[in-house]
Parts: structure tokens; C-alpha cells; sequence
């Protein structure tokens, strides 16, 4: 049997490093929103024949006053441009200098729209929190032992917003400052389904870690690794089968899917390792605490 719980402060001083690093990340690196959160334009533009390489076009839109602005490459044929500005008459002058060009798509989401969507995201993740520790608490109420439900529903919600979700957001501050990586709502909806991922493997964990305190009982630390190892194969094999098919689409998927897949992946690796190493060991190390205040 496997001894999770020996080096249970090693795995808090760990993961307590990355949610600095994603912290330092975030607020000196910001995050490079994407037009629909930022506001800005997109457009996308193709090629019958013979497209130039991508700086080519960078080159030639370097010449034009359109402010900040990138160039994507999104098929063989094509490309997609963001820019910060909304003027769609401004794109008139872009055809011009893209010789053999033609425009396919455009669309624009003014600053403060943006703004909101950006603000509703942030509440949608709050709300979704809030509402997670009042279910795991309900859930959990019947529970009996060292730890009251509360804790449990705290715990878990800690270890999948603030842990998880934290480090996943500083690894896109990161890609944003310096590959120039853009946040936007699809990578918003993958925070949101790796909380929910991680919540679901984390209450499986102390469900079982109930059920053998209702049962069997014995030192707390006993029946959390006792828990863990029977719940290892579960944990690991849902994990497995979800990055296979993740990864398959991450490397085939195209270059429009792959930073939303990169999320998911990020958020089930991470999901895993919150699941099993992290939120027993912050479970035992909140009860210590408080015995020693009792």
C-alpha cells in the first residue's frame, strides 16, 4: 500500500511554489484577452493559390496604422487577423497591400461589450465556487468524525478554484506575454469544466474517506491513505482515457482547437495530482490546526 499521506507537506510546498508563480505571472504579465473580452476585430482572410508566409503578411500590415494587431495561421490557405480596432472601414485597406487576398469572414466586439463578457465569466467561476461548497456541505452533513462537512466542501473548492484553476490562468499569462496567446471564452469554458472535473475526483476521494471513517474508523491519516489507495486505479484510469482522447485532438485537431484542448489537458493533469496528493493532505493539515487551537 501506497503512503500518500508521508510526504503530504512536500506536496503543499510544491503546489504552494506554482500558485506564487501564477500569481507573479498574472498581475505583472496580465492576461491577453481575446477580442470577445477585450474588444477588437477579427478577420479572416484566404488564398486560391500561392499563400505568402506568414511574416510576408505581417510585413505588409506592419505598414498600415491598424495599432496593435496578430496574424494566425488557421489552414493552408488562410489567415486570421485580430487587431484591437472596430472600424470595419479600416479593412479596406487591408485588401490592397494582401495581393491575391480575398476577405471570408469579419467581426467586431466593441470595448465594452468585451468588458462585460469578461465580468460575467469572472461571476459565472465565483457563483459556481459558492454554490459548490453549499452542495458538498449539504452532501456531506450526514458525516460523522474529525472533520465536519463544511471542511470537506471548503477543502475541495480551495484545491480546484485557487489551485487548479489559479495555475492554469498563470500558465496562459505566461503564453500570453510571451508566445502572444489570447484568453478568450473557449479557454474560459475549459477553467470551468476542469473545476468541475476536479471537484468530481476530489469528493470521490472523501466520499470514500466517510465511508471509511463511518465504518471502520482509526487514526484520521490511517483512514485518508487507506481511502486514497482504494480509490488510486478509479483516479488514475479516468485520467488516462481522458487525456488519450484529449492528446489525440491536441495533436490533430488543428491550430483553432489546440490552446482550448492545451486547457483541458492542463486542467485534467492538474485536476489528478490536486485530487490525490493535494486535497488530503490539506485536509489533514487543516485538522491539526485545528486541534491544536482545541
Amino acid at each position: 500500500m501506497i503512503n500518500f499521506t508521508k510526504h503530504r507537506n512536500k506536496y503543499l510546498i510544491f503546489s504552494g511554489s506554482l500558485i506564487l508563480i501564477s500569481l507573479f505571472a498574472v498581475i505583472f504579465f496580465g492576461l491577453n484577452f481575446g477580442i470577445e473580452l477585450a474588444g477588437g476585430s477579427i478577420m479572416e482572410i484566404g488564398y486560391e493559390e500561392n499563400r505568402p508566409p506568414i511574416e510576408e503578411v505581417r510585413s505588409s500590415l506592419a505598414e498600415l496604422d491598424l495599432g496593435e494587431f496578430q496574424v494566425q495561421e488557421i489552414d493552408d490557405d488562410a489567415f486570421l487577423i485580430r487587431t484591437t480596432e472596430t472600424d470595419e472601414d479600416l479593412y479596406g485597406e487591408i485588401m490592397p497591400v494582401l495581393e491575391g487576398a480575398e476577405q471570408r469572414y469579419f467581426e467586431s466586439v466593441g470595448p465594452t461589450v468585451g468588458r462585460e463578457l469578461r465580468n460575467t465569466t469572472i461571476i459565472a467561476m465565483i457563483l459556481a465556487s459558492v454554490l459548490v461548497i453549499i452542495y458538498i456541505a449539504f452532501a456531506f452533513s450526514g458525516s460523522s468524525g474529525p472533520v465536519s462537512s463544511w471542511q470537506y466542501g471548503t477543502t475541495a473548492t480551495v484545491i480546484a478554484f485557487f489551485h487548479d484553476v489559479l495555475i492554469i490562468i498563470g500558465i496562459f499569462a505566461i503564453l500570453g506575454n510571451f508566445r502572444g496567446v489570447q484568453f478568450t471564452i473557449p479557454i474560459a469554458v475549459a477553467l470551468l469544466t476542469t473545476l468541475g472535473y476536479s471537484l468530481n475526483d476530489t469528493v470521490v476521494i472523501f466520499d470514500r474517506i466517510r465511508e471509511n471513517i463511518n465504518r471502520a474508523g482509526g487514526k484520521f491519516n490511517e483512514v485518508v491513505n487507506e481511502s486514497l489507495n482504494q480509490t488510486l486505479t478509479r483516479s488514475i484510469n479516468t485520467s488516462l482515457t481522458t487525456l488519450l482522447v484529449l492528446l489525440a485532438i491536441l495533436f490533430f485537431g488543428g491550430e483553432t482547437l489546440f490552446y482550448f484542448i492545451l486547457a483541458l489537458v492542463l486542467g485534467v493533469v492538474l485536476g489528478t495530482y490536486s485530487s490525490i496528493f493535494l486535497a488530503s493532505s490539506l485536509l489533514l493539515f487543516w485538522k491539526e490546526r485545528i486541534d491544536k487551537v482545541r
